[in-house]
């Protein structure tokens, strides 16, 4: 115990001493949020823009259309000429505009209204949205100028009392966090491919220490490679816990990004993935050559199942065959834990994912385990 104890605060120092490395192992997942933060953008929007050209100045009924649409959330309704409507889209001034021919009311009572036209840009999604309202609206008041029998008086008598009709609706808005979640859940698969790199490197100590004949010289004191071993366990679990923490305080706190998961709760899953993380990088330690070899390997193991896994792009976005294979990476069982805790799943829904994402840590932990038993010479690094 003695032993691990001092091979524990002499790696961690030197690793503590190595600052450029400290300061990647910090930062990089800062970048990863920077990241995310800019392919998904901000979640403020922009409310549309209707031109209106009312061409039948001084009816109730047109008046009443135009307020009626001036009044629909994120919609601003602006009044303008019939000859500048072109030029008004064209630069991006108002998103669609909306005219109301000379003579629209009058044709009210017939049940028959005068055509109103919309402009848009081509391949504009506003001019459907803006239309489903408007031919809601017009198809009461020639519903109404249908029951009316193209009488105006009882048209008026009609449609005052469906102006005047006294509705009662309650409202209550739901704030869309879909975006927050998805930005959270994309800085998580950044952060899990850095924890892969940075156990591997932490790891790969091992082999340096071999490399330059460190370890030779260890082992002539009265240490085992069991306690050798063990200690950069500890060692690499700690900087990887330091990581997280630093990761999530300042998405939350800095960034003030919503992950729909309590922090503790998000930080513990994450420590279990750490706990994979070295298993991985031990593994890929203990079937290296050299220092040299578990480099190129990390990067042939970890960027590829990163990606497959949905660390780099959504999931939803690969093709189904590539999904399916995901599915045998512990990278994705972390992720979709993430994603059923944002959809408000309970911890005992995810028992199955959590019980995953611990056989792999065990299994990976056993065959690098397996792998340094066999591996009991030294002479090849010497």
């Amino acid at each position: 115990m003695k032993e691990t104890t001092w091979l524990v605060r002499r790696m961690a120092l030197s690793t503590v001493k190595n600052y450029k490395v400290m300061l990647l192992y910090l930062c990089l997942p800062i970048f990863g949020i920077l990241l995310s933060s800019s392919i998904y953008g901000s979640s403020d929007q922009k409310p549309l823009t209707l031109g209106v050209v009312n061409l039948d100045n001084g009816q109730a009924a047109s008046a009443d259309l135009v307020a009626y649409m001036s009044e629909l959330d994120q919609v601003e309704v602006v009044d303008i000429q019939a000859d500048e409507a072109e030029d008004l889209l064209r630069n991006g001034d108002i998103d669609t505009a909306l005219t109301l021919p000379d003579g629209f009311a009058v044709s009210l009572p017939t049940g028959e209204p005068a055509n109103v036209s919309l402009a848009s840009v081509k391949g504009s999604q506003v001019a459907p949205y803006i239309k489903s309202y408007v031919n809601a609206y017009i198809g009461n008041l020639a519903s109404i100028g249908l029951a009316s029998g193209g009488d105006q008086s009882k048209f008026d008598e009609l449609y005052k009392s469906f102006v005047q009709a006294n509705f009662e609706l309650s409202v209550e808005k739901v704030e869309d966090r879909s975006l927050e979640h998805r930005k959270s859940s994309q800085t998580v698969g950044y952060l899990i491919m850095l924890m892969l790199f940075s156990a591997v490197n932490l790891s790969a100590m091992i082999l340096k220490e071999k490399e330059n004949r460190t370890l030779f010289r260890l082992f002539a004191a009265p240490i085992t490679g069991r306690s050798y071993v063990g200690a950069n366990v500890i060692v690499n679990v700690i900087v990887l816990l330091i990581q997280i923490l630093v990761t999530l305080t300042v998405m939350t706190r800095l960034f003030h990004m919503e992950s729909g998961i309590p922090i503790v709760q998000l930080y513990l899953l994450l420590g279990l993935f750490a706990i994979v993380a070295v298993g991985l990088s031990l593994t890929i330690v203990a079937f290296s050559t050299s220092s040299m070899a578990a480099s190129g390997i990390q990067t042939m193991v970890i960027i590829p199942t990163s990606l497959l896994a949905g660390c780099l792009f959504p999931l939803a976005t690969m093709p189904s065959f590539m999904q399916q294979i995901a599915q045998f990476l512990p990278q994705y069982w972390l992720l979709d834990t993430v994603s059923k805790l944002q959809q408000g799943e309970t911890v005992s829904g995810v028992v199955l994912n959590l019980a995953i994402l611990a056989a792999f840590a065990l299994v990976l932990c056993l065959t690098a385990a397996y792998k340094f038993g066999r591996n009991k010479e030294l002479h090849s690094f010497i």
